[in-house]
């Protein structure tokens, strides 16, 4: 890329606030708050919840479905219409208006807060898609891990922002205090709302639309562009690898996203003031991790970085299963009265490290992979293939839970990163770079 095609700061930082907004969304709604109140309260199967986590599984593996069909298919088309901000702003819109409407939704009305957690989904998924296609416009292929880890470590502050409005001034999540909770998805959605605007004021709309030839409309190009694309696949090998890669990795992710304050509620049964504790603790290690991790792959390379983060997360996978005994057993040995609580808040550290690095250095990878005329279309793939993971992880869990209980279920994660890094293994960076530049201009 040349010099001259370097975005400045300010659009750097306008793409950054994106992912500062809209981890308002995913770790209100999907990590910390709305999955306790709707396994909890919504659908309220106590003593287990485990049809509340079910339904939970379901609700966000239908979204995924409906972005997996959608993604691929829409980057390409923004890609042939120059059109990647109005899609952006289109999806934003999606999730602030559906994550406002989580207002409407009481204990008991369980269809209508799956419905409005599917829609809302579908739009976060979206413009984490849409967003992420702009990144091989905004420097050098050696510059995109910083770049990419600067933004989603800064994502981390605003998913901190967010919750910590949301925590502190709506008070506890029982049934008793439902009038104030129902606040949750209201202030969600004004808080993404307010803190995308730079995204949209500074980040600059790049290529030329191009014209329709006679006959066709922009959905009929868009899936040509697709056919064209699987055509050539063999040309990009690496990505494909990388992405199936990911389909493991993100399967685990997303478990983790999705059930570890439930796993903390329900199986280590920490107090509301660790639980606060904890949500402060991942989200400044997560903010930590993705910036030196974004760091580190300039230096050491996109595939080593994301290789280092993936065994990080089979380490804090097996502690995590393990806190209620590790714990016993440090007590006895040291004849200390550690609680699992205590001892998960350690865990919770190790887990927040690799939470933002794994998927900052990943997404990293694909802008050096992807031709600039194809940025949207590949991210869309990325899209697709974090879904499927999506779907595989969260299903996997829900089913596997149900039978097993949550405490058994989660080695599914350690499972799925294993064979993440046995696949990233067959990566060659160099030649993915030499992919890319070759089908430059497509």
């Amino acid at each position: 890329m040349e010099q001259s095609r370097k975005s400045s700061r300010k659009e750097i930082f306008g793409w950054a606030m994106f992912d500062f907004a809209n981890s308002s969304y995913t770790t209100v709604i999907i990590t910390v708050v709305y999955c306790v109140i709707f396994t909890k309260l919504i659908v309220g199967d106590a003593p287990e919840f485990r049809m509340g986590n079910l339904l939970w599984s379901v609700a966000l593996s239908i979204s995924y479905i409906v972005v997996l069909i959608s993604a691929p298919i829409m980057g390409a088309i923004m890609d042939f219409s120059a059109s990647k901000k109005k899609f952006l702003f289109a999806s934003y819109l999606l999730t602030v208006i559906t994550t406002a409407s989580l207002y409407f939704v009481h204990p008991g009305y369980i269809f209508l807060g799956m419905l409005f957690v599917i829609l809302s989904n579908v739009g976060f998924s979206l413009g984490e898609s849409f967003i992420s296609s702009f990144l091989p416009h905004l420097g050098t292929p050696e510059e995109l891990g910083k770049i990419s880890g600067y933004a989603w470590g800064l994502g981390y502050f605003g998913g901190l922002a967010s919750t910590a409005i949301v925590l502190f001034g709506l008070g506890p999540q029982t049934l008793e205090n439902f009038s104030n909770l129902k606040l949750v998805g209201p202030i969600t959605g004004v808080f993404f709302l307010i803190a995308a605007l730079p995204t949209f004021l500074w980040v600059k709309e790049r290529g030329t639309a191009k014209a329709l030839p006679a006959g066709e409309n922009h959905f009929t190009i868009g899936f040509k562009r697709i056919v064209k694309t699987f055509k050539d696949i063999q040309d990009y090998r690496d990505l494909m690898i990388l992405l199936f890669s990911f389909i493991f990795a993100y399967a685990g992710l997303s478990i983790v996203i999705s059930f570890a304050f439930i796993y903390g509620d329900q199986i280590v049964r920490w107090t509301p003031a660790v639980q606060t504790l904890m949500f402060i603790i991942t989200q400044l290690t997560a903010a930590a991790g993705a910036i030196i991790f974004g760091l580190v792959q300039d230096r050491l390379g996109a595939k080593i970085t994301y290789l280092l983060t993936l065994v990080l997360w089979v380490l804090a996978i097996i502690l995590i299963w393990g806190t209620n005994e590790i714990t016993e057993f440090l007590n006895a040995i040291m004849g200390s009265s550690m609680q699992p609580q205590n001892f998960f808040l350690i865990v919770g550290s190790i887990a927040g490290l690799g939470l933002g690095a794994t998927q900052s250095s990943c997404r990293a990878m694909v802008g050096i992979f992807s031709p600039e005329s194809k940025s949207a279309e590949f991210f869309g793939f990325w899209s697709l293939a974090g879904r499927v993971a999506s779907i595989i992880g969260l299903l996997g869990l829900g089913f596997l839970q149900h039978e097993f209980g949550l405490k058994n279920a989660v080695l599914l994660c350690a499972l799925f990163f294993f064979i993440a890094i046995v696949v990233t293994i067959f990566i060659d960076q160099k030649r993915g770079m030499d992919a890319a530049n070759a089908h430059e201009g497509e």
